[in-house]
């Protein structure tokens, strides 16, 4: 089953974000790449905490307020920005890519947003 499949059995109301994928930084701040409409996602408003990534090897945590479950080929690294369906603009702190890992459950990636 993969991720389409998974969402139309068991998401009512699979939702729409919009993301400009960090692609890095110039000589006025960050670049980000042309937005991009990634459906079908799930959009959890939980507050969770997660590890962020940092130059250093100790990283660092912070405050999640929302997690957003996308189909596998989403591309869209920490310090992305992100717009969800109800306007509100955001930045990915963290991506996880999920493997099925040969079970019958969908691939997916995982955006945990400010």
């Amino acid at each position: 089953m993969d991720w389409t499949e998974f969402v139309a059995l068991y998401i009512p109301s699979p939702r729409t974000i919009r993301v400009e994928a960090l692609t890095g930084s110039g000589a006025y701040g960050d670049v980000y790449a042309d937005p991009v409409d990634v459906a079908p996602c799930v959009v959890d408003d939980t507050n969770r905490r997660v590890t962020v990534q940092t130059q250093d090897a100790e990283g660092a945590e912070a405050v999640s307020a929302t997690t957003v479950f996308a189909p596998p080929t989403t591309i869209a690294p920490p310090g992305s920005r992100v717009q969800l369906d109800s306007g509100r603009v955001t930045r990915v702190l963290a991506t996880s890519f999920l493997d099925a890992h040969g079970w019958d459950l969908p691939e997916h990636v995982e955006l945990s947003l400010e």
